[in-house]
């Protein structure tokens, strides 16, 4: 009339987490459900997911390095992309239109908020940076159309890597002109 074998659902705490088996010779066994592979891949998924917000997170909030920052660091920084801010000197543009390459030069601009505001605010240290001969210096190469505000003393913001040449390669060039936001001063690495 019964079976061989009889499954009851156990009620352990408010879930049902295990069976009992019945055999025909009266022996009774726990049997799992599989609702802990449930929980334990539910767990390991949220944890991905929280893991790729931390981790992208901590990459978009990278900050700017200034040049001397990046010769102080060199190797240090390994084979990633960096930002690094300067001013642009307009006399060394130049741009070859046929190939989209662009390379100037850009001058380091002091990270200290303190100093920039005590030289009048950023267009005015981005200026004395530019006028100082002692200022390091760093040439950049970028591929791509020439943008509008690529002139002399602009912010540059560029995103790359250095190449074993000396020059820094961008891949992407964002620019300021400091007359239009004067009172924006760039996120950059404070001393410390």
């Amino acid at each position: 009339m019964f079976s061989d074998t009889m499954r009851r659902s156990v009620m352990a705490r408010g879930t049902a987490v295990d069976y009992l088996e019945v055999t025909g010779m009266g022996e009774v066994t726990k049997k799992r459900t599989g609702q802990g592979k449930f929980l334990l891949g539910g767990f390991l998924i949220v944890a991905a997911i929280v893991y790729l917000i931390a981790s992208s997170t901590q990459a978009a909030a990278q900050y700017y390095l200034t040049i001397d920052e990046l010769f102080a660091r060199g190797d240090d920084l390994g084979d990633r992309d960096i930002k690094i801010s300067g001013v642009v000197d307009g006399d060394t543009i130049q741009y070859d239109v046929k190939n989209l390459t662009l390379r100037f030069t850009i001058a380091n601009v002091p990270a200290d908020l303190d100093e920039i505001e005590k030289a009048g605010g950023l267009a005015e240290a981005l200026h004395i940076a530019l006028e100082d001969p002692r200022a390091t210096r760093l040439e950049v190469e970028y591929i791509g159309v020439m943008p509008d505000l690529l002139r002399d003393e602009a912010q540059a913001i560029v995103t790359g890597r250095m190449g074993e040449d000396g020059i820094f390669h961008a891949d992407e060039l964002l620019l300021k002109c400091p007359t239009r936001y004067e009172g924006d001063v760039p996120l950059q690495a404070e001393d410390g």
